[in-house]
């Protein structure tokens, strides 16, 4: 069975806005804007690390 993806939601932590990746999933992820502007900061180093140690499917 293929796995659903789940549409990322804005919701608030401690008065702060978070982005919630997976949301309704066991594992959510989430993070705010200043992880979030990292995470776009490096994104190129995110993508290869996925590409040489992700699981492959």
């Amino acid at each position: 069975m293929e796995e659903q993806k789940l549409v990322p939601v804005v919701e608030e932590f401690k008065g702060n806005k978070v982005l919630v990746l997976n949301p309704g999933s066991k594992f959510p992820f989430s993070f705010g804007a200043g992880k979030a502007k990292i995470i776009l900061d490096n994104i190129e180093a995110i993508k290869k690390f996925v590409a040489e140690y992700g699981k492959k499917d």
